[in-house]
């Protein structure tokens, strides 16, 4: 059988770089060398190798977080390059990065989010008029920042002022979110027209971590993560059809995971991710092995799911 030639993108230029190249590796070390030829490009210093490779590259994998890898930028060169990629497009891309428009296809599509406000940063933002609105705690985060970087709970309105500082660091946009204190629950969806709901994962931060931020998500030891949640069926049956529901109002496409609060038997979704972590102990493959797939049986289904959408979305190039 004929090696698929694979390109394995990993690392980039923003704030998860390490995490990224970590990612990278572990997908390297997980995938079939019997099925794929991988040759691996860093997108800080390899786009020009990339791009005059294109024509011998049958697919790749993007193993990049945050912006300049989750945001479409990427996924519009790849298109250009007419090479097939898992996950979403650059349209979906983009929307999914960032937090406010993803908030506002939300709402439009009956997703339930909690209350927010959004400030840019030449905005005058009238701190009590936020408490006022939003009440404490509240969350303060950048609208296209990942893995929580950036991201404060603030809980007395005396503290609002450096979590704005905080997140103005990492974007110039910034949402205020009321903040719903319940079980931290995430659901992956795989799939490009057909779409299948994933097991719920239940994630539980460790005491010294206020909520699932950067380092609860990338430390050893620093979370529990129990697959499938402690949930009942039906509460379980809404996160899947949550999960799908926000998958489709973002125009998403291979697979994404959506992060929600389930707080007295209601369910609020935070955000969604395109490219979740992708080492075989992260969320995404975790939820994927109890639905029944390997490490590297998930990675050769986004791969098929990548060429079989290429087929498709090709119908708009000119012959």
């Amino acid at each position: 059988m004929k090696k698929i030639r694979l390109a394995l993108l990993a690392g980039g230029v923003s704030s998860e770089r390490e995490v990224s190249l970590d990612s990278g590796t572990q997908v390297f070390e997980a995938l079939d060398k019997d099925k794929y030829k991988i040759t691996r490009y860093d997108p800080k210093t390899d786009l020009p190798e990339l791009v005059m490779d294109a024509p011998a590259i049958d697919a790749a994998l993007i193993i990049l977080h945050g912006p300049f890898g989750e945001d479409g930028t990427v996924q519009g060169l790849l298109d250009l390059l007419d090479i097939p990629y898992q996950g979403a497009g650059v349209l979906g891309s983009a929307v999914a990065m960032n937090k406010l428009i993803a908030k506002r296809l939300y709402d439009g599509a009956k997703v339930p989010t909690p209350p927010y406000l959004s400030f840019s940063m030449t905005d005058k933002i009238n701190i009590p008029e936020v408490v006022g609105c939003l009440g404490l705690p509240l969350v303060v985060k950048p609208a296209c920042a990942g893995s929580s970087v950036g991201m404060t709970i603030v809980q007395r309105g005396e503290n609002l002022e450096a979590a704005i500082t905080l997140g103005f660091e990492h974007d110039d946009t910034l949402i205020f979110e009321s903040y719903v204190k319940g079980v931290e629950l995430t659901c992956g969806v795989l799939g490009n027209d057909s779409l299948e709901a994933l097991p719920v994962i239940e994630i539980i931060p460790g005491n010294s971590h206020e909520f699932f931020d950067y380092e609860a998500k990338y430390v050893a030891g620093e979370t529990e993560e129990i697959c499938p949640a402690r949930i009942d069926e039906q509460t379980t049956l809404k996160a899947q059809e949550l999960a799908i529901l926000a998958h489709q109002s973002l125009f998403l496409k291979g697979y994404s995971r959506t992060d929600m609060i389930l707080k007295k038997g209601e369910l609020s979704v935070l955000e969604t991710n395109t490219i979740p972590g992708m080492t075989a102990t992260s969320l995404f493959p975790q939820s994927a092995g109890v639905g029944g797939y390997s490490f590297p049986a998930l990675l050769d289904k986004l791969i098929q799911l990548a060429i079989e959408e290429n087929k498709r979305t090709n119908l708009r190039r000119a012959r």
